[in-house]
């Protein structure tokens, strides 16, 4: 294994097929050189570095010796600036014709790739499940929609993806489409088969954008699955600080060298530059060129993680109690693979609900997952970070089973969760049918609208996107019709633990907001 020093920091090389360059981080290099100097700040940030303020005392003067605002020299003013080369080797790590930092999480991408579709035709063909940042994309397009439908597994109640052949035939239906716009891998982890989306997308004529939010790190080892660009996508979306190691919040858009390039590429940096902060943190972007050496240079530890992860499902397979929701995936036509990064567990068979078994390792165990439903937990590895594995299966499996125990079992704070709850945590599986598109997003967003109880919303037009969060996939969009069932949905999914609806008025989803 060579060995690298840099400013400091020892960078291990353990992939051999990872050029010499990767082993560099210019932009984070140039923040650390910069912050090493004697400077009296009377710019801003306001916080100046000052060693005694409460942000030093707090965080340590490390931290705020390195938050620079934009437009310094030697660090991204000029030519051929530390963050130009930061940019570069991301793109090459990704395999990307041009790679940009964004500051606003992957939202911010989905919200630049949905802006420039308007000028490639007037219909975007969406998959129904993306995230709420795609429509809040549409919002500010003003784009038609066609929507494809996601398979659903009922027995989980959670939305997998769409095949070749649910595009095609939605594209068939959309003579004036501008593209096509899916998400791999899902929240759970299931990888759609993005290279045969791609062809069906190309053969009629528009390029394919991928929200692979949560896939930044696909590629960077043999066990894991392609990335999206290297299987034909135009543009994806990349929330790099998700489970490639970068600071939440940061994120990068990349877009692929492909017959569709010249014209987006553009596009895609006029868009950026509309919705990119003015002020974009200096220790964002640092990070996001920590996460890609990392990434392209330690295939060795991101290997480690994938064998940490799949330890785990060996001993929820070997305990019995309960069982990996990824080993059905196989009955999905959509499914062509899974992230080996996601652990989900479903819950249900060790007699415990989703929700119940979340809120127990958190307030017991100390122990946090990703999310949780009512049937099940996913819990995450993050590229090249190991946690104790051996914590987290004693953990789960010490869990109580409230919901086999007849005569319910105290929560510890003097409550019960009895037999009905397993019924409740049942019927709310189902995730509600949408209702019919009257208005597009826009339209329905900026039309007057006005504040009813939940129960007179039902049969109105939507005014805004209401998602269950996470994963934040929207159950109602703005210009559809609501409906009983989305209602009851929201509801109980306000009412569980840590439950939460993303554009929801009020917490208990008790009014909703409809065109008028």
């Amino acid at each position: 294994m060579n060995t690298r020093t840099t400013d400091q920091h020892t960078v291990r090389h353990t992939d051999r097929h990872a050029p010499s360059s990767q082993l560099r981080a210019p932009y984070a290099e140039a923040v650390l050189r910069h912050a090493g100097r004697d400077w009296l700040r009377l710019n801003v940030p306001g916080h100046a570095a000052t060693p005694g303020s409460d942000l030093a005392g707090f965080f340590g003067p490390r931290i705020a010796a390195l938050d620079f605002p934009p437009l310094l020299d030697g660090i991204d003013l000029g030519r051929d600036t530390p963050l130009d080369r930061a940019l570069e080797l991301a793109a090459e790590a990704w395999g990307a014709r041009r790679t940009w930092f964004l500051t606003n999480g992957a939202s911010q991408g989905n919200q630049i790739a949905s802006m420039v579709a308007p000028a490639l035709g007037r219909t975007l063909v969406v998959q129904r499940s993306v995230h709420s940042s795609v429509i809040d994309g549409l919002v500010l397009s003003g784009m038609d929609a066609v929507f494809v439908q996601p398979s659903v597994d009922p027995e989980q109640g959670i939305a997998h993806g769409v095949t070749a052949a649910d595009v095609a035939a939605a594209l068939a239906r959309t003579p004036d489409a501008a593209a096509v716009y899916i998400v791999s891998p899902s929240y759970f982890g299931a990888v759609a088969d993005v290279r045969a989306i791609a062809d069906t997308a190309h053969a009629a004529g528009v390029p394919l954008i991928v929200d692979e939010a949560w896939g930044s790190h696909f590629g960077f080892h043999p066990g894991l699955p392609a990335r999206a660009l290297s299987s034909g996508a135009d543009l994806a979306t990349s929330s790099t600080h998700k489970l490639a190691g970068s600071l939440t919040q940061s994120a990068m858009l990349h877009l692929a060298e492909g017959p569709f390039a010249d014209r987006l590429e553009p596009l895609v940096d006029r868009a950026f530059r509309l919705v990119q902060s003015t002020s974009a943190s200096a220790l964002l972007t640092a990070s996001l060129d920590l996460a890609r050496r990392r990434l392209a240079t330690d295939a060795d530890a991101t290997g480690g993680c994938v064998e940490a992860a799949e330890r785990v499902r060996g001993a929820v397979r070997a305990l019995g109690r309960f069982t990996v929701v990824s080993d059905g995936f196989h009955a999905f036509p959509d499914i062509v693979g899974a992230d080996p990064l996601r652990i989900a567990i479903d819950t249900r068979a060790g007699g415990i609900t989703g929700h119940e078994a979340r809120r127990r390792l958190f307030r017991d165990h100390q122990v946090m997952v990703e999310v949780a439903t009512g049937a099940a937990i996913v819990a995450v590895i993050g590229a090249g970070s190991v946690p104790d594995t051996d914590r987290f299966v004693e953990a789960l499996h010490t869990l109580p089973s409230p919901l086999t125990d007849p005569a319910g079992a105290s929560d510890g704070d003097g409550g019960r969760e009895t037999n009905t709850g397993a019924c409740a945590a049942a019927d709310e599986l189902r995730l509600p049918d949408p209702g019919a598109t009257k208005l597009t997003a826009r339209e329905a967003f900026l039309s007057p609208a006005r504040v009813v109880a939940a129960e007179d919303a039902v049969g109105r037009i939507s005014a805004d996107t209401l998602a269950a969060y996470p994963p934040g996939i929207p159950n109602v969009l703005p210009g559809e019709v609501i409906t009983a069932e989305a209602v009851r949905f929201l509801q109980r999914t306000a009412a569980a633990p840590n439950g939460h609806v993303r554009g929801a008025i009020d917490r208990g989803m008790t009014h909703l907001r409809v065109v008028t």
